[in-house]
């Protein structure tokens, strides 16, 4: 059965390479993200102080909890003599005052730009300062934003620790070959708790990474944590070299280098990719990986989730059928995105996203082999060209679901804005939106359909009260 016509990259690059009103963020910012989902971790950018600041401000708005980022402070001297007196004060500062387990260390686009040497001023740092007993592990990735988004950063840093921590041998003898390695990708913190959860019914031990389910959405404390509990231990990463498998979360990530990839050629520990379970089908593909590494069947609970999401899906058919819509944000959310909407009904007419990984198009193509309406499929883009090349209004669509980064183009072409993924900004509980799973799926179908129920009252010029 050969697939629809899909409509990629068909209009002509601009003639310029500025972004106006980005459909993504840079690259240390995704590492940093990555770093506060380690146990007494303590993200460390080195580079100039407004890259922190603004990475700081940007993931305080989605969670809403504090957000400390150490930075060694480039000043103009140090662009041009370079920065490892900075870092080496920067280490013994954020060491003394923090006294982390554990320092992630991200490089800016200026750090990039002049060359700094990171293995050496490391190694020139941890042999100075090996006589200590209680000096924190140092690992290190490098993030030019030039090269990459946010969610880029994310995957780099995911794989740059487990290479640099993962020891053959180091989990103890009741872990080799039963735990299971779960690298989720960036998702909410609702959406970690879930996944520790599925795996806990399945009784099947994991190593989650990154864990910030609890780092950065956490309880209210009557005293201020420097580093808050939670997060993935280092000794859990170690022994990621010895678990029985690893699953991925990531149609996009085929063609890059990635923490399962990495442990699968290193250490021979199997590796599972799937896209994130979003809606019936990619859910069934997460949870029948899950079966065959637990060796059981998915616990009843769950069947009778889907079964109900089954069943919202008959009852909601007849107000989503046909609707269009534009979806926007980080690649694999896209994806996610587009597979369950076009399982509702809907027709994703435009998947779009500022990534670049090169495999956005077929990715989607993976997901919505039913569909025979065509698809515009745009990678690499923001918002101004979405809205001037890809002619958003000329697509008629329904609503756009997104980010909070999509709210003005919802408000340029007049339809909702479903705020759904990374960044939310504009609304409380981001980090707490549950996308993932049978269930996750139910609460996105809900939102969409009495979102389109809402905006058909109230424009209607006699108003009702019962469907």
């Amino acid at each position: 059965m050969s697939s629809p016509l899909r409509i990629t990259n068909s209009s002509p690059r601009p003639n310029w390479v500025s972004t106006r009103n980005p459909c993504k963020a840079c690259a240390p910012l995704g590492a940093a993200l990555v770093m506060r989902g380690i146990a007494g971790a303590l993200p460390f950018l080195h580079g100039s102080q407004g890259c922190a600041t603004y990475m700081r401000r940007y993931l305080i708005s989605h969670f809403r909890e504090p957000m400390d980022i150490a930075t060694s402070g480039f000043s103009e001297a140090s662009t041009i003599f370079g920065g490892g007196e900075n870092l080496r004060q920067g280490l013994d500062n954020v060491t003394s005052q923090y006294h982390p387990a554990l320092i992630g260390i991200a490089t800016t686009c200026l750090t990039e730009t002049i060359g700094e040497d990171m293995h050496g001023l490391l190694h020139e740092y941890r042999t100075k300062s090996s006589s200590g007993t209680e000096n924190p592990v140092l690992v290190h990735v490098s993030t030019p934003s030039y090269s990459g988004t946010h969610v880029d950063g994310f995957h780099g840093a995911v794989r740059a620790v487990v290479e640099q921590l993962a020891e053959a041998g180091a989990a103890p003898s009741a872990y080799f070959g039963k735990a299971v390695n779960l690298f989720p990708g960036l998702v909410s913190a609702e959406d970690l708790r879930f996944l520790k959860q599925v795996a806990a019914d399945f009784g099947l031990p994991i190593t989650l990474f990154p864990d910030y389910s609890e780092t950065l959405d956490g309880e209210s404390m009557e005293k201020y944590h420097k580093i808050p509990d939670g997060g993935t231990t280092i000794a859990a990463l170690r022994a990621t070299a010895s678990a029985k498998a690893s699953i991925e979360f990531g149609r996009t990530l085929r063609a890059k280098p990635t923490a399962a990839s990495f442990l699968q050629e290193r250490f021979a520990v199997p590796a599972k990719r799937i896209g994130l379970p979003i809606g019936v089908h990619e859910s069934d593909v997460f949870f029948a990986a899950m079966e065959k590494l637990a060796g059981c069947k998915t616990p009843e609970k769950y069947r009778q989730q889907r079964g109900r999401l089954v069943d919202a899906y008959v009852d909601g058919h007849k107000y989503l059928f046909g609707k269009r819509a534009i979806v926007f944000g980080d690649e694999d959310m896209v994806v996610g995105l587009a597979s369950f909407l076009a399982e509702t009904g809907v027709v994703p007419v435009l998947c779009a996203s500022g990534g670049k990984s090169g495999a956005l198009a077929s990715s989607i193509a993976e997901v919505t082999t039913h569909l025979r309406d065509p698809l515009s499929i745009r990678d690499g883009v923001d918002f101004m060209t979405m809205s001037e090349e890809v002619a958003c209004k000329q697509l008629k669509p329904d609503f756009v679901i997104g980010s909070s980064k999509g709210a003005k183009l919802a408000r340029e072409l007049g339809v909702p804005l479903i705020r759904v993924g990374f960044p939310i900004h504009d609304r409380i509980g981001g980090q707490r939106i549950l996308h993932l799973g049978y269930r996750g799926a139910q609460q996105l179908f809900d939102l969409v359909v009495n979102t389109l129920l809402e905006l058909k009252q109230n424009s209607s010029s006699i108003g009702y009260s019962y469907l």
